[in-house]
């Protein structure tokens, strides 16, 4: 052994005892879920967190793709693991379609010639850094008046016109027209056949609010039953097209989670009113019944409230329906000082509560309000209530049923570990995965139950290279799992383990 290697071992050594006090320290802090939906709402409407230009020439193409790449940097290093991007509008696209036009805030009125996809670069980059995508499609409101004559023929209601109702701003699709079900579930299918994304995430897959005036009067004469009430009639309508939008993204690609964000209150609970703004009577929204029904995967309900008006509503979306996936929609922008001017506490109090009471998640509104750091809401993310990484949660409706649970009672095998000139490369082989997560641990046998343990997640390859001078005599111990499209985790492979060493007489080495 050289006088080198001898070094190596030394500084391997003193950075393994730093690591261990670390991993020591962590875990005396209070545990963190190991499974948790961490998003955040990207907003493409106007810009308003992505993109600041639209894609008119090559640079603006590329300040595009450099602006998304740091947000998804910030997201990422503050253990964030979803993206719900905007991809449909209001009637208008962040993609490449052949169903509906281009938006003019993400591509101009026009877009530079290039082979340039938005969503495309996004799952691109979302998945590189281990996050998932899921395309955030706005249903049922359509173009507004402002759009229509930039929009010319492509305007919703000359290219559709037997599918949508006149509003006070704008058009807005019909749901009571049967038809409007199979519009919408194409747009979705289009998505889910052309990008690999990890789910689609439904947003006012309701009626409007009382503001916005429409009458679908008519609509209800032509396709309501016989003495049928127009309340029930309107949550059927909505009813139709979740189901619609679900049996044929699942007929694609049954791994793709279906979610929405309905209103953030379902209805009066029995101690507290909604006081009038709920999901279930206010715009027809009975969000619990896809849940049962097996048409949602997750629900994400726009929680933007604080005290007696969040924590009872929170609680009451879990009630009726065996093991829900939830993650509460917060409100962010809150705290920023040109909206409510929250204190930040409120926003902690929130997030300790979902994880209290067992709900899958949070959602923030909107991304660009998360990495503002507005009343320090990014830092203490990053260095308190998300410091250790978390997977999402499986979705629920394949937990237990096969062929679609992958047989991970047989885990990756054939662990290596090779020195390198530059490092090490830990290596092993799997019959079939999607992805992998690496675990590093002071321990041996490595506590995969642990978060604090979590060293790399969404790793595409049967392999991974660490680039440092490392021997494999002095490494912590790594263990890695396998996951399926469905979020399933397999049993973990140990990389390596204990080494009984050899006494070296260090003084008659090193002449």
């Amino acid at each position: 052994m050289t006088t080198k290697h001898i070094f190596i071992r030394f500084i391997m050594l003193s950075a393994l005892f730093v690591f261990a006090l670390t991993a020591t320290k962590a875990q005396l802090a209070d545990n963190l879920p190991k499974r948790e939906l961490r998003a955040v709402w990207l907003t493409t409407l106007g810009g308003l967190d992505w993109p600041s230009v639209p894609a008119t020439s090559e640079a603006n193409i590329a300040r595009q793709k450099q602006e998304l790449c740091t947000m998804l940097d910030q997201l990422k290093a503050a253990n964030f693991n979803v993206v719900v991007m905007q991809v449909r509008i209001r009637g208008t696209v962040a993609y490449r379609s052949q169903i509906e036009p281009l938006d003019a805030a993400v591509f101009g009125s026009k877009p530079a010639f290039s082979d340039y996809d938005p969503l495309a670069f996004a799952v691109e980059e979302c998945h590189r850094r281990g996050m998932q995508l899921h395309a955030w499609v706005v249903a049922i409101p359509g173009n507004k008046t402002s759009q229509l004559k930039a929009l010319g023929a492509s305007a919703l209601n000359r290219r559709v016109p037997n599918l949508v109702l006149k509003t006070s701003d704008g058009y807005m699709l019909d749901p009571g027209v049967p038809e409007t079900a199979n519009y919408l579930a194409t747009i979705c299918e289009e998505i889910t056949n052309n990008y690999d994304i990890d789910g689609i995430s439904l947003d006012y897959i309701r009626y409007p609010e009382k503001e916005v005036r429409y009458s679908d009067a008519n609509t209800y004469r032509k396709y309501a039953t016989h003495n049928q009430p127009l309340a029930q009639w309107r949550r059927e309508n909505i009813n139709r097209i979740v189901k619609t939008i679900h049996d044929r993204v699942k007929a694609l690609k049954p791994w793709v989670c279906i979610s929405c964000s309905p209103v953030g209150k379902y209805a009066d609970t029995q101690r507290y009113s909604s006081g009038g703004w709920n999901a279930l009577n206010a715009v027809h929204q009975d969000a619990k019944l896809w849940l049962r029904e097996g048409w949602m995967d997750a629900l994400m309900p726009m929680m933007y409230f604080r005290d007696n008006h969040f924590y009872p509503f929170a609680h009451d979306w879990q009630e009726g329906v065996a093991n829900p996936l939830v993650a509460c929609g917060l409100g962010v922008y809150l705290l920023d000082k040109s909206q409510k001017d929250w204190p930040l506490s409120v926003m902690e109090s929130e997030i300790n509560y979902c994880r209290q009471h067992n709900i899958g998640g949070q959602v923030y509104f909107r991304a660009r309000f998360v990495t503002n750091n507005p009343k320090g809401i990014y830092d203490l993310l990053q260095r308190n209530l998300y410091r250790t990484p978390a997977l999402p949660p499986a979705l629920p409706s394949m937990q237990n049923e096969e062929p679609h649970k992958i047989a991970f009672e047989a885990a990756p095998t054939n662990g290596q570990i090779t020195e390198t000139d530059n490092g090490i490369t830990l290596s092993w082989s799997v019959d079939s995965a999607y992805k992998f997560v690496l675990y590093r641990s002071s321990t041996y046998p490595v506590d995969t139950s642990d978060p604090n343990n979590i060293y790399k997640v969404g790793i595409a390859e049967p392999k991974y290279h660490i680039a440092a001078p490392m021997l494999k005599e002095w490494l912590p111990y790594f263990a890695v799992t396998a996951i399926d499209r469905y979020g399933n985790e397999s049993q973990p492979l140990a990389l390596n383990a204990p080494i009984e060493f050899k006494q070296f007489n260090y003084l008659q080495i090193s002449r």
